[in-house]
């Protein structure tokens, strides 16, 4: 994975000059659908990187299949209708599923999406380790498979993965926690935090964990930040599923256990569900809000963040990604060369995915109204403040 150390001098540059975010969001649709529009062209991958060779290509109209995994945040609902609306116009058949019963059900899933022939399978894992057989049988069978938003491990059998940055996100997480101690608790000397980190099974989760320590960890080395509750590895304060109890239930002991004649102040949470699950917790203890990161900019941790709780979060536009993603599947379908800008960082453990990187955005509420005002459902939101 990669490990690129960024002073925070050039993270608070990279913060400023990221491109604000662009394009809608929509509401959730059905699970799958026959493509009936005629075929328009999507727009294809943008700008500069290394060029995979073109391979074979397909008809046009082929059998796309999209398999996400459980509905645990806004961001998995809206890549559901953006995939069927960008398909659709692309004038492709296709089936989106969600594997809302775990991991044998994905599996499933995909090997369905294999019998009836799908040309590309776009794969947001449950587990990425535990789909090697039905990826397999894709490859077998002739089909691309592209990782999207999760790395697919272990397996030689996942040609493309396309994602925002990862670590980034978690550099961009450790800084802002760093600048809402600043903002927030600058006249002290030292500051109390704990850490959230995302679901084991999620290969996302380390990465994310990673980059925010590389900021963290030499703060919490000479004293700046102390974790109280001792809890400071990957292990320790993951969260099985990505599931707001299970992130408020651990809150819940440490601050019973820890913070009873302590103030807590601040908690890097790996995404915005997780980061209301801990404000709920600390609020329950009848503590003051710490700073809390976030992740995603979902509409109720966007408004919690304009309100001055939440500090931040970060802004992965999942239009951006969904557009970027239908724009590789028509350069494989032309049978053209695929554009990456990463060919050395993400070892699955078998190869060296080939990856095309979006950069994400931190927004906390300086800057929310410019980074959303082009949102069809953010934008309004953050007008009303």
């Amino acid at each position: 994975m990669k490990k690129t150390t960024t002073s925070a001098l050039a993270l608070l540059a990279a913060a400023s000059l990221l491109a604000g975010c662009s394009g809608g969001r929509e509401g959730e649709g059905e699970e799958s659908k026959g493509a009936e529009s005629s075929s328009s062209e999507a727009a294809e991958n943008e700008g500069d990187g290394d060029g995979e060779a073109a391979g074979e290509g397909f008809e046009e109209g082929s059998f796309i299949g999209i398999a996400l995994p459980q509905k645990t945040s806004e961001n998995w609902v809206l890549a559901e209708s953006l995939f069927k609306d960008g398909l659709d116009e692309a004038g492709y058949e296709y089936d989106v599923q969600f594997a809302n019963g775990g991991v044998s059900e994905q599996q499933n899933q995909i090997q369905s999406m294999v019998t009836k022939g799908a040309k590309v399978i776009v794969v947001g894992a449950i587990d990425g380790s535990q789909l090697g057989t039905q990826l397999e049988a894709a490859k077998d069978a002739g089909a691309y498979v592209i990782a999207y938003d999760r790395l697919v491990k272990n397996t030689d059998a996942v040609d493309y993965y396309i994602a925002y940055d990862n670590y980034q996100v978690g550099q961009l997480q450790g800084q802002a926690l760093l600048d809402g101690l600043a903002e927030r608790r600058g006249d002290q000397d030292t500051w109390n935090i704990e850490l959230i980190a995302g679901s084991p099974d999620d290969a996302n989760s380390q990465v994310f964990f990673d980059g925010a320590m590389d900021i963290l960890q030499p703060k919490i080395d000479d004293g700046t930040l102390v974790v109280q509750s001792g809890q400071t590895t990957f292990q320790q304060v993951s969260t099985q599923g990505w599931k707001a109890e299970n992130a408020q239930k651990r809150m819940d002991t440490i601050m019973s256990s820890t913070y009873t004649d302590k103030e807590l102040d601040g908690i890097l949470s790996p995404n915005d569900t997780l980061a209301r699950a801990a404000m709920v917790s600390v609020a329950a203890a009848g503590k003051d809000t710490p700073v809390v990161t976030g992740q995603d900019s979902e509409v109720e941790s966007v408004k919690s963040i304009l309100e001055g709780e939440q500090y931040s979060t970060i802004n992965k536009d999942t239009t951006n990604l969904v557009h970027e993603t239908i724009g590789m599947i028509n350069t494989l379908q032309k049978g053209e060369e695929v554009q990456v800008n990463d060919s050395e960082s993400y070892d699955n453990g078998v190869k060296v995915v080939p990856a095309y990187l979006l950069e994400p955005q931190i927004v906390t509420a300086e800057n929310a109204k410019e980074s959303y005002k082009d949102d069809k459902v953010l934008g309004p939101v953050v007008a009303e403040y």
